[in-house]
């Protein structure tokens, strides 16, 4: 499901996770928290996206580094799965 979606949207969707960049996670992990908050959403990206919104608005000192990491996050992870199905 959340392969047929961009980088930075599935980035949006990591900025909403529960997963921390100081935990380290791996590619696996970085997919594993986009399919769990997909599903929390109910599959639609738009309630991620309003979440990233308002946590832009009430932290917008972490938000820019938040999502700097979401963003380096999502493409190692995808590349990563990627590299391993070819």
């Amino acid at each position: 499901m959340s392969t047929t979606m961009s980088i930075s949207d599935l980035a949006e969707v990591l900025f909403t996770s529960a997963l921390q960049e100081s935990e380290h996670p791996t590619p696996d992990q970085v997919r594993l928290a986009i399919d769990e908050r997909l599903l929390l959403c109910h599959s639609e990206h738009a309630v991620c996206v309003a979440r990233v919104a308002q946590e832009a608005g009430d932290h917008p000192d972490a938000y820019l580094g938040r999502i700097r990491w979401a963003l380096q996050a999502v493409s190692l992870a995808y590349r990563s799965a990627t590299q391993l199905a070819a």
